[in-house]
């Protein structure tokens, strides 16, 4: 029998886009599950500038990721310095029911290839229509690690931030230094798996988003058997480290 639902898909979204209004954000609603809206909220650069993507709530048993951008939207982290492309409750089915699946059982973050679901065909439609994502972030937990990590796509040799992602996350929550995480060769806390999409059968999002809209991604996964608050924090440090980083590397390529 599944836990109470941390999360209000319907109210937090609601959230979302009372803010969005607030702050000069597009509006877009691609599509709408269990009474809920599938919400993109899009703000355009004064100027040319890098498109930043972030993603969550595409499990709905990890609750951290989405409260986590809510927090970062709320601090009005996502500023002028970028166009940002967010998407912030992709399952709210899955947070009605605290099940990482949709409503019919499918995990919506292994659809990417085939788009069974409405949730995915309806993403997979807004997400032909945007422009590519100079660097795109998803948000997620994972139920059997012993401290946050992430997945690193660099098919082109961008320079990395994955390892000062770790060490800002690292000074104040665990991070899983494990040398075998969820199947995959790990080190230091860092997964930088085969990123050719033709040797998926099902791709998650983040695979998806690298056959088709971005050079450089990061999944970052904290661990859901620790407190929300920790969890939370770990993701908005993650944010704000990769989007400083990436902001810092493109005034050096100018200098």
């Amino acid at each position: 029998m599944p836990s109470a639902p941390v999360i209000d898909p319907p109210a937090l979204v609601a959230k979302f886009e009372e803010l969005a209004a607030l702050r000069g954000f597009h509006i877009e609603r691609f599509g709408e599950i269990a009474g809920c809206p599938l919400t993109a909220l899009t703000k355009p650069a004064t100027e040319p500038a890098p498109h930043i993507y972030l993603s969550a709530g595409i499990h709905g048993d990890e609750p951290a990721p989405p409260l986590a951008l809510f927090r970062m939207f709320e601090r009005g982290f996502f500023d002028l310095r970028a166009r940002w492309f967010l998407c912030p409750m992709l399952n709210p089915a899955g947070f009605l029911r605290s099940t990482r699946e949709n409503a019919h059982g499918i995990d919506l973050n292994r659809d990417y290839r085939l788009a069974r679901s409405a949730e995915i065909v309806a993403h997979i439609r807004w997400l032909q229509s945007q422009p590519t994502f100079d660097l795109a972030l998803c948000l997620h937990e994972d139920w059997e690690a012993k401290g946050t990590y992430l997945y690193e796509l660099n098919p082109r040799n961008h320079p990395s931030l994955a390892e000062a992602i770790i060490v800002s996350i690292g000074k104040s929550h665990p991070i899983d230094l494990s040398e075998l995480i969820d199947g995959r060769p790990a080190s230091g806390g860092i997964i930088r798996p085969d990123h050719d999409p033709t040797k998926r059968e099902a791709w998650p999002e983040a695979i998806y988003l690298r056959a088709h809209h971005t050079p450089l991604g990061y999944t970052i996964e904290t661990p859901s058997g620790f407190p929300l608050e920790d969890r939370v924090n770990a993701h908005c440090i993650a944010i704000e480290t990769a989007v400083e980083l990436y902001m810092d590397s493109l005034v050096s390529k100018r200098v």
